[in-house]
């Protein structure tokens, strides 16, 4: 097995606005989805968006989850101000700052928002972890 994520989905509870957030705030590519779920392609990976009673239900388990949900989202960007960048447009589209972007303690760079649906993000600048097409000098 080649160990991989290809697709997070997210249960949120107004499918109609998350979209709006992901597709015309941040400017994810949305692909041909049926009404009910909403994909984006990002790069190696999907993120799909379904009403959260729905997921539940596909999943066989309870929709009834609040507060922290154990994990987060991380969006790595190459810089401290594409960090900035990035989390300026979440909130202008829609997102609530959870933590503004600052030096963090493994020497990197980074903030929270979450989106519409409550679901945190993390971006982040850490120079000791590469981020993009490589350069290889051919």
């Amino acid at each position: 097995m080649q160990p991989r994520i290809s697709m997070i989905t997210l249960g949120v509870r107004d499918l109609e606005r998350s979209i709006t957030f992901y597709e015309h705030g941040l400017g994810f590519p949305r692909m041909n989805s049926p009404p009910e779920v909403a994909f984006f392609t990002l790069n190696g990976t999907w993120l799909g968006l379904f009403g959260r009673e729905a997921l539940a239900e596909d999943a066989r388990v309870s929709s009834q989850g609040t507060g922290f949900n154990a994990f987060t989202l991380a969006h790595n960007v190459t810089s401290d101000a594409e960090v900035d960048a990035v989390v300026e447009r979440a909130l202008e589209a829609g997102a609530t700052l959870v933590k503004k972007p600052e030096l963090v303690f493994w020497g990197g760079y980074s903030g929270y928002f979450a989106d519409p649906a409550g679901h945190l993000w993390e971006v982040a600048h850490n120079p000791h972890f590469w981020v993009g097409p490589r350069d290889t000098g051919e």
